[in-house]
């Protein structure tokens, strides 16, 4: 029997065999044969509504005649395809024939894009992934050199090294017979089953006495390993731990770094436009006041919008910053003097002396208004805007612990209808002054548009505020997660929101596991579905990061940070670079790490020594009695 034909049937047996645990698991008989059991469609509409887990609507389960299952099998295709999966040279007519080639070819397909494909490791994804995460996991092993998905596996060795890896309770790895390959590869198959789930694809003659084992069939066995897998990588060390606490100092850094820039550029901008105003003089002619006017509310209507977002982002940066260190138990933040939160509001309301001195000698070249009318708008703009900045101030000045802060920010949030009712009378009172041609105003150096503005970022940067908060609680009560964990599970949570209800169906909850690298079979999801609603009444934000922590434990305390870096200098008052690059700490933690820690230089021949010590008193800010 020619290599070709070997691999053809090998391939048709495992994939038949893939697909039928997808069949059974949901209630249909197995198949015996791809050609003929495909060919009038309905088993293939069968597989596509299981591994979509949807509907394909109506069809003809018992076709007689072609056309019937031709109709069948069209509606599959077009499913398929539906689903971003791309069909090459096949059609109807070849499932309908039996074309056996063509077939396997898109069962491969299938499996690429519902088994293989959310593979990652390392940034590597699929096939590159897969193996990847074998030679790492097979890595101690000192018989097993994986290197491809076809001879590497042919001693049964590399099997039973991926399952000794995760469970070494369900076989003694050292006492095996490394030369009895069809012994080893048995064994491996018969615990993969009875163990851990994993159906039998493949028989033992297919990798033991094959000339070349068929690729396509061994990767579809062994994602089933990685899936099963991939939800037990979850060891926790003390080189993680401390790469972690060094991403998070980090963070705060780059944090605080960037406040001080935004602040420091804004202040300069709104220093520079205010010497503008007073370098600036009138002609007395018509057209050059009207020109500046004209200037001075393309301003308003661009320049100073960017600088009414960048100073609000920059507060709540600051605020930011503060709720971090202190959710960390870290030293509270104290900026270089002149960029304070009040050094940017004494600014900022010199800017809007210099706006309203501007608008007044302005408006006295070009005044032909109605008085009445510009008070009248005035009144209620400014007093308007007053009450926007009363609350934005009321808003940045919010502190005390979380669960206050929470209820303070939702309370602000409860006046919002009442602001837009307000905001109402305040385009009703510049429509009066439009119709009187009425284009500039002594009292006021708002518009509707300027305040509709404000408004709605005001609603934005309290719906973020609140957001803020919320996380940091659960990143509070989660502390086994890193910031950068959390931020990436919730960004998740959002792309998948689809329908922005902070909830997710079962579809979407799975579609956000498998961007993670979590996958589950139907089954198992529908029960971590069911018991998530039941505890929450619907799939939360809380309830999926509560989910993702019983997945990722993984914890950061000052204790364990200390232990950590003990248990990494060997127990000495002194850690060494050495002794961090022995550890198998990333350079880039080391650098920031030997940049943090306070040093001693070294002796002749000797090696600087860092008071890891004094230096986490001195970012976890911990009360004498904890030190």
């Amino acid at each position: 029997m020619s290599l070709e034909i070997q691999t053809r049937n090998m391939q048709e047996r495992t994939f038949c065999k893939w697909l039928n645990t997808k069949l059974e698991a949901n209630g249909y008989p197995p198949m015996s044969s791809l050609v003929e059991d495909l060919s009038d469609g309905v088993r293939l509409i069968q597989l596509m509504e299981i591994m979509g887990d949807t509907s394909l609507g109506r069809y003809n389960k018992t076709p007689r005649i072609r056309v019937q299952k031709a109709e069948n099998v069209t509606k599959a295709l077009e499913f398929i395809t539906s689903r971003g999966v791309k069909l090459t040279n096949i059609g109807p007519e070849d499932i309908i024939d039996g074309n056996l080639k063509l077939i396997l070819g898109m069962i491969w397909t299938l499996i690429l894009r519902f088994t293989i494909a959310d593979i990652s490791e390392e940034g590597l994804s699929a096939k590159e992934g897969l193996l990847l995460w074998c030679q790492r996991k097979t890595a101690p092993y000192k018989e097993v050199n994986v290197q491809d998905f076809t001879h590497s596996w042919s001693d049964g060795l590399a099997l039973c090294a991926l399952i000794h890896c995760h469970r070494p309770d369900l076989l003694d790895y050292d006492k095996l017979n490394k030369d009895d390959r069809h012994g080893n590869t048995e064994l491996a198959f018969g615990i993969a089953a009875d163990h851990l789930g994993i159906p039998r694809l493949l028989e033992v003659e297919d990798l033991c006495d094959s000339a070349r084992p068929d690729e396509r069939s061994v990767m579809t066995y062994i994602a089933s390993f990685f899936h099963a897998f991939s939800s037990m990588d979850q060891a926790e060390n003390e080189s993680r731990r401390v790469e972690k606490f060094a991403d998070l100092m980090q963070s705060v850094w780059i944090i605080r770094t960037d406040y001080e820039r935004r602040a420091r550029l804004l202040l300069e901008n709104l220093e520079q436009v205010q010497n503008q105003w007073a370098a600036s003089i009138f002609t007395g002619v018509y057209a050059d006041a009207k020109e500046q006017s004209s200037q001075f509310n393309a301003y308003k209507q661009s320049t100073k919008r960017t600088w009414v977002t960048e100073r609000q982002d920059v507060i709540t940066l600051f605020g930011n910053v503060q709720t971090k260190l202190k959710t960390y138990s870290l030293a509270e933040y104290v900026p270089p003097r002149g960029l304070a939160p009040q050094d940017l509001d004494a600014a900022w309301q010199g800017l809007l002396k210099s706006e309203a001195s501007r608008s007044r000698a302005i408006n006295a070249e070009i005044r032909k208004i109605k008085e009445g009318l510009r008070k009248k708008f005035a009144d209620i703009a400014n007093a308007f805007e007053q009450r926007l900045h009363d609350i934005s101030v009321e808003l940045t000045m919010i502190e005390g612990p979380l669960e206050e802060q929470q209820q303070q920010a939702k309370e602000i949030q409860t006046r919002i209808p009442m602001l837009s009712e307000d905001l109402a009378l305040v385009s009703e009172a510049e429509a009066e002054c439009m119709a009187a041609n009425v284009e500039e105003n002594d009292y006021t150096v708002f518009t509707w548009q300027d305040l509709e503005f404000e408004l709605g970022l005001l609603i934005q940067n309290i719906a973020k505020k609140i957001s803020f908060v919320d996380n940091q609680i659960v990143s509070r009560n989660m502390t086994n997660l890193t910031p950068a964990q959390l931020e990436q599970f919730e960004t998740t949570f959002r792309y998948f929101d689809k329908d922005e209800t902070n909830t997710l169906n079962q579809m979407e909850m799975m579609s956000a596991l498998a961007s993670l690298g979590i996958v589950y079979s139907n089954e198992d999801m529908d029960y971590i579905y069911e018991q998530l609603v039941s505890e929450y009444g619907a799939v939360t934000f809380e309830a999926f990061i509560n989910l993702l922590v019983g997945i990722t434990e993984d914890q950061t305390t000052p204790d364990q940070v200390l232990e950590s870096f003990q248990g990494i200098a060997h127990s000495k008052p002194f850690i060494t670079e050495l002794d961090l690059r022995l550890a198998s700490i990333p350079q880039a933690s080391i650098d920031y790490l030997l940049k943090a820690m306070p040093g001693r230089a070294p002796e002749e021949g000797g090696e600087a020594e860092y008071d890891y010590v004094g230096w986490l008193d001195e970012v976890f800010a911990l009360p004498e009695e904890v030190n």
